[in-house]
């Protein structure tokens, strides 16, 4: 079995241009995907609707991306829930070598020479590996990078009050806390002249 559950065989599609199948699937991940504050859950299916299509050049797959994220409100920490719907369409090319595929379709890979910078575009086409396509990075990006970095339960939420950390929408409107007096700092962990007994020191 696999590693990658995101890798899909395109066995089903005839290579005659014009050719087209579609699919419905379901992937389980089986690791959280966004950030901290917002991510989808290792156990939250991630349903794809998939059309891929045989071009000249390879198979162009067209797919939408639904799943759930789950995380807390950057102002109150309440529980929050984002639907995604997010859709992608990526080329991926015919190879002879599927190790060169592999390869170029590699995460992080990144072109450092200048001289090279003509053929940046054949870059991000992404390969073959025989039959199969890795869906695996637009798949994250149509995820990842659409979420929002700092999401909120409700556009208006008041957040939290900075003194007792109180939610402000269940505090009654007049709720204040009075400012400290810097005056008596100094103060604040005095015991009263007690000594260690409780009584006071003569």
């Amino acid at each position: 079995m696999s590693k990658n559950p995101f890798l899909f065989n395109t066995h089903d599609l005839p290579r005659r241009p014009g050719e087209m199948r579609e699919y419905e699937l379901t992937f389980d991940v089986h690791e959280a995907l966004g950030f901290e504050v917002l991510a989808i859950a290792e156990d939250e299916p991630i349903d794809i609707d998939l059309r891929i299509e045989s071009v000249a050049e390879g198979i162009l797959a067209t797919a939408t991306v639904r799943t759930e994220a789950s995380g807390e409100c950057g102002r109150c920490l309440d529980a929050v829930y984002y639907d995604v719907d997010e859709s992608f369409q990526e080329l991926y090319e015919y190879v002879e070598d599927p190790r060169q595929a592999r390869k170029k379709n590699k995460p992080g890979k990144k072109r450092v020479n200048k001289a090279e910078e003509d053929d940046l575009d054949e870059d991000l086409v992404r390969q073959m590996d025989g039959e199969l396509i890795d869906l695996d990075g637009p798949i994250r990006d149509a995820i990842i990078l659409n979420l929002p970095i700092n999401p909120l339960c409700s556009p208006d939420c008041p957040g939290l009050c900075p003194d007792c950390g109180m939610k402000w929408i269940e505090l009654p409107e007049d709720h204040e806390h009075a400012p400290a007096d810097i005056r008596w700092a100094g103060l604040e962990n005095w015991d009263g002249g007690k000594s260690e007994t409780g009584q006071p020191e003569k």
